[in-house]
This record gives C-alpha cells, sequence and structure tokens, in this order.
C-alpha cells in the first residue's frame, strides 16, 4: 500500500512539474521546434540517471521511494526517461543489439501508432 501511494503522490507532482515546466519555457519562447517537450525530456532522463544511479544502485533505498521517484513523478514527469534509462541499462548490460533494437522499435512503433491513432481520430 505504501508504494501505491508513493506513486500517487510522485505522480501528482511529476505532472504539476511537467505543467508547469511546460508553460515557463512556452511562455518565454516563441518557436515552431518544441522545446518545452525537448527540454521536459532531456531533464527527466538527467534526473532518471541520477535517480536510478544515487537511490538504486548505490544506496538501495526503500522500494517505496524508488518507485514513488521513478514510476510516480518521473513516470508523470516524462517517460522518455524511462525509455532512456532502460535503454542504457541493456547497452550498459552487455545486451548493444537490444538496446538498439528497443531505441530503433520504439521511436519507429511509437510514430506509426501516432499516425494510426490519428487516421482513427479522424474517422470518428
Amino acid at each position: 500500500m505504501l508504494v501505491a501511494v508513493a506513486v500517487a503522490l510522485g505522480g501528482a507532482a511529476g505532472a504539476l512539474a511537467r505543467y508547469a515546466a511546460d508553460r515557463l519555457i512556452e511562455h518565454h519562447l516563441f518557436t515552431v521546434f518544441p522545446w518545452s517537450t525537448f527540454a521536459i525530456n532531456a531533464s527527466g532522463c538527467l534526473v532518471a540517471g541520477v535517480v536510478v544511479a544515487a537511490l538504486v544502485d548505490r544506496h538501495h533505498a526503500p522500494g517505496w521511494l524508488r518507485a514513488g521517484l521513478v514510476v510516480g513523478f518521473l513516470g508523470a514527469y516524462t517517460t522518455f526517461s524511462t525509455f532512456a534509462q532502460e535503454t542504457h541499462d541493456l547497452l550498459a548490460g552487455d545486451h548493444v543489439l537490444l538496446g538498439l533494437a528497443n531505441a530503433a522499435l520504439s521511436v519507429s512503433i511509437g510514430i506509426a501508432a501516432v499516425v494510426a491513432g490519428a487516421a482513427v481520430g479522424r474517422a470518428l
């Protein structure tokens, strides 16, 4: 139960942080490039690396804390950070082909899914 509460609270905080970062960046930049999404994804990846290395690999933090920060906060802030961390783990763990496959498939299938979803949405 403690893990579920930590994920819920972390998720709420992550969603609010994403919204605040997006509004802040969009308020100051006027461009076609999606800088807020880019910055949120990049910062989420940085935080994921720090959290996993410090709390999981090094200090073996309690499961509820890890889940609250990684699954909850970072999951709501950006799922790209999870994708990047898992791809890094595969590459660093001598699973280079799986890491490359995960990267290539996630990006290509993700784009294809958006195209398919848009087609379905337009048909509704």
